[in-house]
């Protein structure tokens, strides 16, 4: 029933972009669905706020996503008790299950990485399916979606190098990159592994950035173009809505949404494990 209501609702938006921007409106890349605050540039174009919100509006549905999910967590949490309501209930059954899945992958000592792992993966996901509402974006998509996903991952970037110093020393953690080298064969190739690892360091926060940038910004040009297409087809009778040619798609991001969110959570994941993994290899041999 909510997707059909959206379905619904896309159209209308994309109509009224186009009344209210007229040629403006006209795209010069990849079709694009409508939000508040493109609206609100085409309506108050003079207005230099309106404009500034507008350049920066992937930075501002991120942090509306963020302030959203801090009520949400104030609010389910601000009179805890033995017998928790529904709300706290869910939230409890959320992190438990967060906290069970990365210790699973990290083990016991992962579990001081839940709260930045559970955090990251239900920001990624709301930022996802944030889109989905009508007057909405996604922060990880779009054309400055690239932004947001290279902080996400920078932020993951710089963890995983601070959890490999702390738990290796400087020394360990040096040694890591040189690829551990044991033999004299091993430190004969140390001039060729350790540009190696560098880059592969450095590799990671990109593949995680663009991979879910790539994804989020297909569902969100495969939307905007059928909704153009639903629009189209009902052009001929002035219909201020057009046909929900969209809807089956609405179903499928929130499949894929989850799934990137997933997967950028579950690389994380992996790059603290090969860290903590490293160390205890070390270890062993000592």
């Amino acid at each position: 029933m909510l997707s059909a209501l959206l379905a619904m609702f896309y159209p209308l938006l994309a109509v009224t972009e186009q009344v209210a921007g007229g040629e403006a409106a006209k795209p010069a890349g990849a079709p694009e669905l409508p939000n508040v605050i493109t609206l609100l540039s085409h309506y108050f174009h003079d207005s230099p706020f309106i404009q500034f919100l507008h350049h920066w509006e992937n930075v501002v549905f991120a942090f509306t996503v963020a302030i959203i999910i801090s009520i949400v967590a104030w609010a389910a949490t601000r009179n805890r008790g033995l017998l928790p309501g529904k709300l706290q209930n869910f939230l409890e059954m959320v992190v438990e299950g967060l906290d069970d899945f990365f210790a699973g992958i990290l083990g016991p000592e992962g579990r001081k990485y839940t709260p930045f792992l559970g955090t990251l993966f239900i920001y990624i996901w709301c930022m996802n399916m944030f889109g989905l509402i009508p007057g909405m974006m996604s922060p990880t998509g779009g054309p400055n979606g690239i932004n947001t996903t290279i902080a996400l991952a920078v932020c993951v970037f710089l963890y995983v190098q601070y959890a490999g110093l702390r738990k290796q020393g400087i020394k360990g953690y040096v040694d890591h990159l040189m690829g551990s080298p044991r033999d004299t064969v091993q430190w004969i190739l140390v001039p060729l592994n350790l540009p190696i690892h560098i880059i592969g360091e450095l590799a990671k926060p990109l593949s995680l950035s663009l991979r879910l940038f790539g994804n989020i910004t297909g569902e969100d040009v495969l939307l905007a173009a059928f909704v153009g297409l639903g629009v189209m087809a009902m052009s001929f009778m002035h219909s201020p809505v057009g046909i929900p040619l969209e809807l089956p798609f609405i179903f499928l991001a929130l499949l894929t949404g989850t799934i990137q969110a997933l997967v950028f959570t579950l690389l994380s994941t992996v790059y603290f494990s090969m860290m903590l993994a490293t160390h205890e290899e070390h270890a062993e041999h000592h």
